[in-house]
């Protein structure tokens, strides 16, 4: 199979595996829950797709544009641990996975605001982090450091689909393994 053709595949996974999340965590309208997170991984052949949605609240205590030199900070600290994403995402070592590609998508932090932007409403983060898998059949796990890395986060909700059928996880502070199907 070209790897043009995985990378199709792939996306179809996650953006099923979102679509998922989104009606059953979201169900009603526009709303979000504060300390919750949602998960969407994907694997499919050596890639590992873990795509992260978080409102904004859950990272940095707010969910509006920076508006103080404090948030500012806070701002540019999450988005610093955002980008090390071999710090909160750890596929299990037999995996031999290695960090391809990460993307964060966060409106409420970018410098200017897109023009008709609404500051009163809320603002998520999301975050997609890509890996190259030698032995993908040896991923059993992934350590998760995102309660270690945003202290706001309570609960992930994790949605699975890869060679072994699809499946759906929830994990509450402290725990921080995600077992997948074997």
């Amino acid at each position: 199979m070209s790897a043009n053709r995985n990378l199709v595949l792939l996306r179809a996974v996650a953006s099923s595996a979102a679509l998922l999340t989104s009606s059953t965590v979201f169900g009603q309208g526009d709303a979000h829950v504060h300390g919750l997170v949602n998960l969407d991984v994907a694997i499919e052949a050596q890639t590992l797709t873990v795509a992260l949605e978080a409102p904004l609240d859950n990272l940095l205590g707010f969910e509006h544009r920076p508006r103080t030199p404090a948030q500012r900070k806070a701002a540019d600290d999450a988005m610093k641990r955002m980008n090390d994403g071999a710090s909160l995402v750890r596929p299990a070592a037999a995996a031999q996975c290695t960090l391809a590609n990460t993307t964060i998508e966060a409106e409420a932090l970018q410098s200017t605001a897109p023009a008709g932007a609404k500051e009163d409403e809320h603002a998520d983060l999301d975050a997609t982090f890509v890996f190259t898998c030698a032995q993908p059949d040896k991923l059993a796990s992934i350590e998760l450091g995102l309660f270690e890395a945003f202290q706001r986060i309570k609960r992930i909700e994790v949605q699975v689909a890869g060679p072994q059928g699809q499946s759906k996880q929830t994990l509450e502070r402290p725990q921080k393994l995600l077992k997948l199907a074997r």
